[in-house]
């Protein structure tokens, strides 16, 4: 795999915990975090959506809460 397929996040800052995102086509989105570079989800454009536009609600604040 190329480097330069993926993509930091706009809103990772320098360091650790920084987000990558690549799209293998139109259909396909994998995404990885810099601390574990070889575990990487797949996903697809819909899916993805969903998940921020929850997040940004705050439907899934109650996943950080133990």
């Amino acid at each position: 795999m190329r480097t330069d397929d993926w993509r930091k996040s706009s809103y990772s800052s320098e360091g650790n915990a920084c987000l990558y995102v690549s799209a293998l086509d139109n259909a396909t989105i994998r995404l990885r975090e810099s601390d574990e570079p070889e575990t990487i989800l797949t996903t697809n454009p819909g899916t993805l959506r969903d998940l921020i536009r929850s997040a940004k609600a705050g439907r899934l604040d109650h996943l950080g809460t133990a």
